[in-house]
Parts: C-alpha cells; sequence; structure tokens
C-alpha cells in the first residue's frame, strides 16, 4: 500500500503492484511488440525487396525502434497507462500523485525502459526490490507508479462501507432536506468526491480512517452529528448527494428564467415587427356554393348604392306670359337692277333679237 497526497492535502491509500505481477504484464507486452516487429518486418522486405542489405538493416533498426519504444508510448498514452499486458492483470500506470499520465511521462517510461529491460532486466528487479511502491528506473524519472485497479473478489466483497438498511436511508430525508450546507468549503466537498470515488482503490483500514476524519470535518460545519448505526463514509455521501441535488435544483431554475425571458424578448420583437393597425381587405364575392340536400336561395344583385342628391334652392312662381308681338308684312321679292339692261318693249319678257 502506498500514502498519495493529492493537490488538495487528502492522503490516499492506493494498492501498488509488485514484481511478480508486473513481471508477468511486461512479459505479455513484450510477446505483442514482438509480434507485431516481426509482422512489420517481414511485410517491409517482401514489399522492398529490391533494397540493398544497408537499407535493410537500416529499417529493421527503424520498425525496432517503433516497436520498443513508440508503439508502447502510444498505447500507454490513448489507454491511459492501461497497456496490454497491464489491463489483462488489471494494473495501471499513474503519476505520482494519483493522476492519469500524459505524453511525457509515457515517453521517459519508454526511453529508459531500454535500459530497464537492457541487460536482462536487472535494472528494472534490482530497482522494483529496493523501492518501497515497487517503481523502476522508468517510473523513478518520469514520476509514475503502478497501482493495482483491478482488486480480486474477495477483496472487492468486504468493501469499506456495510450494507444500510433502506428504512435508515429513508429516515435521512427530512434532516437532509433541513441541513445548512452553506459553512461547507469547498475543499472539504472535493475531499468527500475524491475519497468516496477512488472508495475500490483504497485500503480498507485506510477507507475507514478517511471517512472518519472527513465526516468529523463535515460534523463541524454543518452541526448534525452522524446517526447512530450510520457508518462515516455512508454519512458522507448522503450529505454530498444532498448538495448535488441542491444544486441541480438552482441550476435547473436559472435554465428555466432564462428560456423564459429568451421567449418574452422574441415575443416583444414579434409584436414590434407587425403593423399596428391592420386594414381589411375587401371581400371580394366568390362563385356560390351550393350545399347538398338544401335548396339554393336566389342570388339577388347587388344594390347600387344612392348617392346623395345636393340640397336646391327653392325655384321662384312662374311669370306671366308676355304679349304676342304684331304679325309682320311680307316682303316682296324682287329681281336685282342690272345698269347696262333696257327695258323691254311690250312688257313681254322676252328680249328682241339683234
Amino acid at each position: 500500500m502506498s500514502e498519495l497526497v493529492t493537490g488538495e492535502a487528502v492522503v490516499l491509500g492506493l494498492r501498488t503492484a509488485r514484481l511478480p505481477s508486473r513481471a508477468l504484464a511486461r512479459l505479455l507486452d513484450w510477446a505483442v511488440y514482438m509480434l507485431a516487429f516481426l509482422i512489420l518486418t517481414l511485410g517491409l522486405l517482401l514489399g522492398l525487396s529490391d533494397l540493398e542489405d544497408a537499407a535493410r538493416q537500416a529499417l529493421t533498426i527503424v520498425v525496432l525502434v517503433f516497436c520498443t519504444v513508440l508503439l508502447p508510448t502510444l498505447i500507454e498514452t490513448l489507454s491511459q497507462g492501461r497497456s496490454l499486458g497491464k489491463l489483462a492483470l488489471g494494473l495501471r500506470v499513474v503519476r505520482a500523485d494519483g493522476g492519469p499520465i500524459r505524453f511525457r511521462h509515457a515517453l521517459v517510461r519508454g526511453l529508459v525502459g531500454v535500459i530497464d529491460f537492457g541487460m536482462l532486466a536487472m535494472p528494472a528487479v534490482v530497482s522494483s526490490l529496493c523501492s518501497a511502491e515497487g517503481r523502476r528506473l522508468g517510473d523513478i524519472f518520469g514520476g509514475t507508479m503502478v497501482i493495482r485497479e483491478r482488486l480480486p473478489q474477495e477483496a472487492r466483497n468486504q468493501g469499506a462501507v456495510p450494507p444500510v438498511p433502506p428504512q435508515v436511508m429513508h429516515a435521512l430525508g427530512a434532516d437532509l432536506v433541513a441541513l445548512d450546507l452553506s459553512a461547507v468549503p469547498d475543499g472539504l466537498w472535493l475531499s468527500a468526491r475524491q475519497v468516496l470515488g477512488r472508495m475500490q482503490e483504497l485500503d480498507e483500514p485506510v477507507a475507514v480512517a478517511l471517512g472518519d476524519r472527513l465526516a468529523g470535518e463535515m460534523v463541524q460545519r454543518t452541526g448534525w452529528p452522524v446517526p447512530a448505526g450510520l457508518p462515516p463514509l455512508v454519512y458522507l455521501g448522503a450529505v454530498l448527494m444532498e448538495r448535488q441535488r441542491r444544486e441541480w435544483e438552482r441550476a435547473s431554475a436559472a435554465a428555466y428564467a432564462v428560456y423564459t425571458a429568451q421567449l418574452a424578448q422574441q415575443t416583444r420583437q414579434a409584436q414590434a415587427a407587425a403593423p399596428t393597425q391592420t386594414v381589411p381587405a375587401q371581400a371580394v364575392p366568390g362563385p356560390p356554393v351550393r350545399q347538398l340536400g338544401y335548396p339554393q336561395a336566389p342570388q339577388q344583385a347587388p344594390a347600387t348604392p344612392q348617392v346623395p342628391q345636393p340640397l336646391q334652392a327653392p325655384q321662384a312662381a312662374p311669370a306671366a306670359p308676355a304679349a304676342p308681338a304684331a304679325p309682320t308684312a311680307p316682303v316682296p321679292l324682287t329681281k336685282p337692277a342690272v345698269a347696262d339692261e333696257a327695258p323691254a318693249a311690250g312688257g313681254g319678257g322676252f328680249v328682241p333679237p339683234a
């Protein structure tokens, strides 16, 4: 067991992996990497058969470096410290503070691993036996360690939290709702969440000790003592669930308020964009609709609108008829006189020949 101090000053007891399990995981990883080396080498040499001997040797060295350094680094980085052999045995590579490893940690482990496993793995064996946490040279230089992530079945059955009757949990509801959590600092919440989240990775004595200490601090902040018969870890879990429930309610209320404000704003914008006064369109008479089963009413021509006549002034009384005018004598028609015409002889009206 290794005691780790996190960034929040929480001491965690983790089950570190020892030499036998780590050696078996390394053998499985080595078998997979050698198989990948053989497949890649044969494929490249068969595909590039026209190469010279020096080029083939250089290509073989490149493939060997890739399979022994780069491939383990990529696998541990992408799987967060779980290679194939470690995944089969329930092991995991973590940082010295218990966090997940990054690319630089995996790269340092892969580069120093050439020295660790170069001389029949003697440097790795000696450093693991001399270290209290079973760390090899790659772990020491990279700031990592290997822990047991998956516990045996009997270890999982003997948990630090015994089963609690449902009646006891139901009776805690009223006390939790009325509990004042404003005096609990954020660091205490984070410590309780980390301890409860890593319960399967902690030894039972360490988990119980951490639960007692954090429960005592929680009692001082909230003023609610641990009920009789309730384990301290269950008490911490119940208080933490009540805080999460209140945060969820506040977040839901805030989201609903934002939604209603956005909806009201959209409504006001729609009303402002609409015209203030709508002029009804003139009704256009359409074709008559005939209803089945009822006689059709006769269509009447639309009445012509009567234009009101302007008011006229009253007419004066008719005047008396005028006296008839005196008849005038007809004027006789006369022939115009001609100057050079001689008077007719005998009055017969004929002119004698010349």
